[in-house]
């Protein structure tokens, strides 16, 4: 077997497998949905990289031609090389995390994956077969998907949104949005059987994508058959065929237009999908507004080189909006492609990025793009852009996006001169040298790329996994996962504090493991602080866990360093106004709670804390006086009102609200809580028919319960 025909081999297996990435799951890695797809993908592109390379130096036609869409591509991830070297966190910009397997590392990937792919099919012309592939891993996805509908498998995000092998419907949705429009277009241009199984498979992920309940990509769906019908019309040359585009589109019309006078309907409103697709508003949509908004502001300040890839949890932090309090806590995405890559890049990064999909339009306006090709592909990439509005990409987007833009570069492609006329290598010096070459620079890149993320996604599963049965071997592979130089190093400092925190109260522990655990986590969090010292929620993150390891001094700082970076987001203020609390210094902390609670008054949540402070600090009718404007009561089930009313000794108080703690979560806890509160306020019979009412109804808890009763009076 020749090096040219192992090479051959060497690029296309690994193409012909990437259409299955999606089907993989590794759950022996850290953020199993996410970093096996990202790393297996990775590695593909690398060994077919190096495999179009050899096969570049022995034969010109594999070397890559010159397109406005390569040539764009190009200029983009160039600027993107300057932009992440500027950025805020350059090591993220470049690696990002286990979380999102982004960055720039991703990007280099889908372009080299964009290269390899536009190159090897084009000259192989083996196109259509890969098309048939991206379409069988396509069609898997759908048929687990049909089994999650069906009740016959988990879905993975909890909900009635179908996400398949991917674990996110959102990421499904798109990635069906080219399966799609590639399965009708490979349709349309094929015969007999073929033709009519392509056709169905093309339904099948329209009813996947309906079935995430996906609103960005079901509409994205619908404006891309519209376009698609409209291009047609105005494309075809018989009637016929501008009679069939035009009845696809009346049906659409018909079909929205009968959704949205339908939708107040039982039948919508009671179904989780169909309801969730018409509660389309603009109030629905505020928090995506409130964090354009604030990337509006990140933008302005850095508008030429934005913050770097993965940079937008920086502006999120000091542009943090008091209204997103209710929202998850900390967005690392604006949740709208354009603008994220405004942020990680400025101006010119949006400016090339769009231009990039443009130049995919044009490049279909070619005389050897058949119109089926043309108009379909044309629609995806509409479709593609208009959910683009509400989500940011990911590794499915990314490959269904470059396998498009692949194609209108290979209809477009011309030699490049300077290419060509490098001599190709000949015979057995070719050999003998390409090979050692080829083999070294594969493996060397492989492995400097991905095994040491792959081992400390490995051995910080395996670390938790020990945390709770074996906690000695667990400190040692947290030590192993810390030591590795993978791009989970955040991750891995977070999981390891969580642990560390979660061993103080455990009696099975002894105090010298107890110890080492506490001091080992302790200071990986410190040393990862001082690498990202401006990431508002590691700091956060490190003084919680320093609380609650009793380190009261060292968290007061650190939450004061959060603060500075994110002066308006109330999580870092209650957990310093906790802090300020347990250090006595109780007025400090009612003025934080009640500048916390000043910034929104909207969240009735908030106001239980700013009475809390005051009631802690003796103010004890200002506190009753927020709580009943608030609540139209003095009495909520709130965590640090308990704390308040016991450390103010108003025990009448502590003990209605033990009674709402109870009613709302009648678990033995609760009970032996309330119990305990009459304890405090020397109500000892009522402590113990409380904790007699426990027993009867929470044998399993005998144990604790019979020691409450044993203790009292």
């Amino acid at each position: 077997m020749t090096i040219r025909t192992i090479a051959r081999w060497v690029v296309l297996i690994p193409l012909f497998a990437i259409p299955f990435i999606p089907l993989y799951v590794a759950n022996e890695l850290f953020f199993p949905f996410i970093t096996g797809k990202g790393f297996l993908f990775r590695i593909l592109v690398e060994v077919a990289l190096v495999g179009l390379v050899v096969l570049a130096f022995l034969d010109k036609k594999y070397r890559p031609t010159f397109s406005w869409t390569l040539a764009l591509y190009a200029a983009l991830a160039g600027w993107m090389v300057i932009a992440n070297a500027l950025a805020v966190n350059p090591h993220k910009a470049f690696w990002s995390n286990f979380e999102r397997m982004d960055g720039f590392v991703t990007l280099v990937h889908i372009f080299a994956f964009f290269i390899v792919l536009g190159t090897m099919l084009t000259v192989e012309k083996l196109w259509k077969k890969w098309w048939l592939f991206f379409i069988a891993g396509a069609t898997m996805l759908c048929g687990y998907a049909l089994l999650q509908l069906a009740g016959m498998a988990e879905i993975h995000q909890g909900s009635s949104r179908v996400d398949a092998s991917i674990g996110n419907a959102a990421y499904l949705a798109v990635y069906l949005l080219f399966a799609t429009a590639v399965a009708l277009w490979q349709g349309l241009e094929s015969k007999g059987w073929v033709r009519y199984t392509l056709l169905s498979i093309s339904a099948l992920c329209a009813i996947i994508i309906f079935a995430t309940a996906t609103r960005g990509a079901v509409i994205g769906l619908a404006g891309a058959i519209g376009l698609g019908s409209i291009l047609w019309i105005l494309e075809a040359g018989k009637k016929k065929t501008r009679l069939a585009a035009g009845g696809v589109l009346l049906g659409l019309l018909v079909l929205v237009g009968a959704f949205f006078a339908l939708k107040a309907t039982p039948f919508i409103k009671q179904d989780p999908t169909l309801s969730r697709i018409a509660s389309i508003s603009a109030a629905d949509g505020a928090t995506r507004f409130t964090l354009w908004s604030m990337a509006a502001e990140g933008v302005a300040e850095r508008p030429v080189f934005g913050w770097g890839q993965e940079g937008f949890i920086y502006v999120f932090q000091k542009h943090y909006r008091p209204s997103l309090f209710a929202q998850e806590p900390w967005f690392d995405r604006a949740h709208n492609t354009y603008i994220d890559w405004l942020i990680a890049g400025g101006i010119p990064a949006l400016l090339l990025f769009v231009a990039l999909l443009l130049s995919a339009v044009v490049a279909l306006f070619r005389k050897t793009v058949s119109r089926p090709e043309r108009i379909i592909l044309i629609a995806a990439l509409a479709a593609y852009a208009f959910q683009a509005l509400f989500v940011f990409d990911n590794l499915m987007s990314y490959i269904g996006l470059a396998a498009l833009l692949a194609a209108a570069h290979a209809a477009s492609g011309k030699p490049i001169k300077r290419l060509t006329d490098i001599p190709e290598m000949k015979g057995h010096t070719a050999a003998a040298t390409l090979a050692p070459v080829a083999l070294t620079v594969g493996v060397a890149l492989v492995w400097m790329v991905n095994v040491p993320s792959i081992a400390q996604a490995s051995k910080l599963v395996t670390a938790l996994q020990y945390s709770q049965q074996e906690p000695a071997e667990a400190l040692a592979l947290f030590k192993e996962a810390a030591q590795e130089t993978g791009l989970g190093d955040q991750e891995v400092s977070e999981q390891f504090l969580t642990f560390a925190s979660s061993m103080r109260s455990r009696a099975d522990v002894t105090e010298q493991v107890r110890s080492d655990i506490i001091v080992a986590a302790l200071t990986r969090m410190q040393e990862q602080v001082v690498k990202t010292p401006t990431d508002a929620r590691l700091r956060v993150q490190y003084a919680t866990g320093l609380r609650a390891l009793g380190q009261q001094q060292k968290a007061l700082e650190e939450s004061g360093s959060a603060l500075v970076l994110s002066p308006k987001k109330q999580t870092i203020m209650m957990e310093r106004g906790f802090e300020l609390w347990e250090a006595g210094k109780k007025p400090e902390a009612r003025d934080l709670f009640r500048a916390m609670y000043e910034l929104d008054p909207s969240f009735k949540d908030l106001a239980a804390y700013a009475a809390a402070g005051e009631i802690a600090a003796g103010n004890l009718n200002k506190g009753y006086s927020i709580l009943t404007e608030a609540f139209n009561t003095r009495h909520v089930d709130s965590e640090v009102l308990v704390v308040a009313y016991y450390e103010a000794k108003q025990y009448d108080d502590l003990i209605e609200v033990l009674k709402l703690r109870l009613l709302n979560r009648p678990g033995p806890e609760s009970y032996l809580r309330l119990a305990s509160g009459y304890a405090v306020a020397f109500r000892f019979a009522e402590a113990r028919s409380t904790a007699q009412e426990a027993l009867q109804k929470h044998p399993e808890a005998a144990k604790e319960i019979n020691a409450f009763i044993q203790r009292l009076p």
